[in-house]
């Protein structure tokens, strides 16, 4: 429960900063976070797959 308050005052802070940030500024940061999430997805799944290959 408390994990999830965090998590909800964590949002509220990340979004009042976004609400006070320009447009671009917004637009930019969305994009480097998307392509990072993308990475990470594709690397775990390329190890997911490397280590259930060899069992």
């Amino acid at each position: 429960m408390l994990f999830l308050v965090a998590a909800l005052l964590l949002l509220g802070v990340v979004l009042g900063a976004v609400a006070h940030a320009p447009l671009s500024v917004s637009l930019v940061a969305a994009a480097v976070i998307g392509l990072w999430l993308v990475v990470f997805a594709i690397r775990e799944r390329q190890g997911h797959r490397r280590r259930t290959s060899t069992n």
